[in-house]
C-alpha cells in the first residue's frame, strides 16, 4: 500500500484564458466585424476598408451612416470613416498626375484584402484589424488614370475606450508620386445645432463655402448654422486634441498623428437635399465630420519611402 503521505499531490490547474476578442466575416465576405468581450465593436466594409459601424458596450453607436448610401464600390460611402487616398476633394487639372482621378481618389471605392487580425499579448481589451491594398490589386481602368506603384496597409485597433485609424503609404516603384490622405469621419450626434468644436481656435483656414478664401478662426469654439465645409490647419499642433462637444456634454477627443489639417464638414438642409445618397434629409442635424488629413499641399514619396499618418477618437 502507498504511503499517504508520500502521494503525489494534484497537478496545479491550468489557468484559463480570459474572454478573448471576437472577428468574424461576412455579408459574403464583405464586411469585417470585432467585439471585445467586454462589449463594444466594430464594422469594416472591404469596400474602401470604411469603418461603417462603432460601438460602445451599450451598443450606442458612433458614427453616422446614411439610411441610403451605396455599399457596392460604385459611389464612396456616405458615412462612417472613408478613407480618402491619393487626392481630396475633385480632379485638379493645375495637378496632372491626379487630374484625371474621380472625387477623392479610388481607395475608398476599390475592395480591399483583409489582412487578419492581432491583439497585444495576453491582453483582451483590444483587437487590430489589417487591410490592404496595393497596385497590383486595382483593376487596369484604374492603373490608366493613376500609373504608380504604391502600397497602403490600414489598420484599424478597437480598444474599450476608443478607436485608433492608421494609414501607412508606401512607394513600391521607380518614380516618385504626390498623394493626399483624409479620414472622413462621421459623428454621430444629437444635435448639430448644440455641437461645439474645440481645439481649432485661431486656426487659419480655407472657407469653401465662401469662395474658397483663407480666414483665421476666432478664439471661441466651432458652432454650427448653415453649411460649413472648412479646411483647418490647427495652431496648435497635430498632438492637440480636437473635442467634440454635443448638448453641452464632451462626446470626443481627437488625437492626430503627422496628419495636420482637420476637415469641418456639415451640409445643412440646402445641400443635404440635394445630395440622393444623404438620407435622411434631415440627417444633417445629427453628423458632423471632423476629418483629420494632409491636404494642404502634397506629400510626396520617393523609391522606396513611407508615410504613415493616424488619429485616435477618445470617448469621454
Amino acid at each position: 500500500m502507498v504511503d499517504r503521505r508520500n502521494k503525489p499531490s494534484a497537478l496545479a490547474a491550468t489557468p484559463s484564458m480570459p474572454p478573448q476578442p471576437q472577428v468574424t466575416i461576412s455579408d459574403g465576405n464583405s464586411r469585417v466585424s470585432a467585439v471585445l468581450p467586454t462589449g463594444e465593436s466594430v464594422t469594416v466594409l472591404l469596400i474602401g476598408a470604411t469603418v461603417l459601424s462603432w460601438k460602445d458596450a451599450q451598443g450606442d453607436e458612433k458614427l453616422w451612416l446614411s439610411k441610403d448610401t451605396r455599399l457596392d464600390g460604385s459611389k464612396g460611402v456616405r458615412g462612417g470613416i472613408p478613407l480618402v487616398f491619393p487626392i481630396f476633394g475633385p480632379a485638379r487639372s493645375d495637378h496632372p498626375p491626379t487630374s484625371k482621378l474621380p472625387q477623392h481618389g479610388f481607395a475608398r471605392t476599390a475592395r480591399w484584402e483583409f489582412l487578419g487580425k492581432s491583439t497585444s499579448e495576453g491582453s483582451s481589451s483590444s483587437v487590430k484589424l489589417d487591410f490592404g491594398l496595393s497596385s497590383d490589386s486595382i483593376p487596369d481602368s484604374t492603373k490608366a488614370l493613376w500609373p504608380y506603384k504604391f502600397g497602403l496597409l490600414y489598420s484599424v485597433t478597437l480598444d474599450k475606450e476608443s478607436l485608433n485609424t492608421t494609414l501607412v503609404v508606401t512607394n513600391d516603384g521607380d518614380e516618385p508620386f504626390d498623394f493626399q490622405i483624409l479620414l472622413h469621419t462621421y459623428f454621430n450626434v444629437k444635435d448639430i445645432s448644440t455641437v461645439q468644436i474645440t481645439g481649432l481656435e485661431d486656426s487659419e483656414y480655407i472657407d469653401k463655402v465662401d469662395g474658397a478664401k483663407a480666414k483665421t478662426e476666432t478664439s471661441s469654439p466651432v458652432t454650427f448654422f448653415a453649411e460649413t465645409d472648412r479646411v483647418y490647419t490647427p495652431a496648435k499642433g497635430a498632438k492637440h486634441p480636437i473635442v467634440i462637444s454635443d448638448s453641452g456634454v464632451t462626446r470626443f477627443r481627437i488625437v492626430r498623428d503627422n496628419l495636420d489639417q482637420v476637415v469641418v464638414w456639415n451640409p445643412w438642409f440646402e445641400k443635404a437635399q440635394s445630395m440622393s445618397d444623404f438620407t435622411p434629409t434631415d440627417g444633417y442635424k445629427n453628423m458632423v465630420c471632423a476629418e483629420a488629413g494632409s491636404v494642404n499641399g502634397w506629400q510626396k514619396l520617393d523609391k522606396g519611402d513611407a508615410f504613415e499618418g493616424a488619429q485616435t477618437i477618445y470617448l469621454c
